[in-house]
């Protein structure tokens, strides 16, 4: 069964049409590559599945079944992440702190077997007198987890400030992992970085693809999007064009896509 799915899904901003009538189907395990120039919507679909904007018309479907997303809060609850183009990392702190940041964990955690006991048996004496502090140590080891799972030499430590481009992205890509999503979209995530940087951050995208989430991969790069995405969908003034396998299709039929001078695929 696809993870999700859309169905003749349209965007209008008073008079003017930003989408038209989209459908598409991902499924988990895949990396779908979403390419379009400056205004084609790419932006806007990818935040209307993560809960950003609602739809003027059409239907979302995750796992099968209708849902309406109110918002971003509600998008990550139902298993759906975003990586933005600017990351929106807080330089100032560790690579832990801005993973777990407004999901901290503290030293009155408590477990699913302690969150259904009455209340005045979840804490010992001392936590009654004690106030609820940060357990740093509880999200470095965490973080650490996460990083190996990814295969990234970032450390929780680390701060942000003085991080690569590739070092940023795993941490971004780490923060998503936190909630074990099953739908993780990526914003332009090798936009603005070296080429070693890149090779990175696209074997990121691999092991996601790996851990058998779907992976939406928005990307002005088009050999990025032919070295690492299974599927490429091209959008052109809010329309889609071409929804193909890549094995099917070449860089060069995608950029007449994208232009124009190709009018479908």
């Amino acid at each position: 069964m696809a993870v999700l799915e859309l169905e003749g899904i349209s965007k209008h901003y008073g008079a003017i049409t930003a989408l038209t009538d989209i459908s598409l189907t991902l499924q988990a395990g895949e990396v779908v590559g979403l390419v379009g120039d400056n205004g084609a919507g790419k932006t806007t679909l990818v935040k209307i599945i993560a809960g950003n904007f609602h739809p003027s018309e059409g239907q979302i479907r995750l796992n099968g079944q209708p849902v309406e997303l109110h918002g971003p809060k509600d998008a990550r609850s139902k298993g759906i992440e975003i990586v933005y183009q600017d990351l929106a990392l807080a330089d100032n702190l560790t690579a832990a702190a801005n993973i777990f940041l407004g999901r901290e964990l503290t030293t009155l955690a408590k477990t699913t077997a302690q969150a259904e006991l009455p209340w005045y048996k979840r804490r010992k004496w001392w936590q009654f007198v004690l106030p609820e502090l940060l357990d740093y140590q509880a999200m470095y080891r965490r973080s650490a987890e996460l990083f190996a799972e990814l295969k990234s030499e970032t450390r929780p430590r680390d701060l942000v400030r003085r991080m690569s481009g590739g070092q940023r992205q795993a941490v971004a890509i780490a923060r998503t992992r936190l909630s074990n999503p099953r739908i993780v979209l990526m914003d332009e995530p090798t936009a603005a970085i070296s080429v070693r940087q890149v090779t990175e951050v696209l074997n990121l995208i691999r092991r996601l693809r790996d851990q058998g989430m779907a992976v939406v991969l928005i990307s002005h790069r088009i050999p990025d999007v032919f070295a690492v995405c299974d599927r490429l969908l091209v959008l052109r003034r809010g329309r889609m064009v071409a929804n193909k396998r890549v094995a099917d299709s070449s860089p060069e039929e995608v950029t007449g896509l994208i232009t124009g001078a190709i009018e479908s695929a």
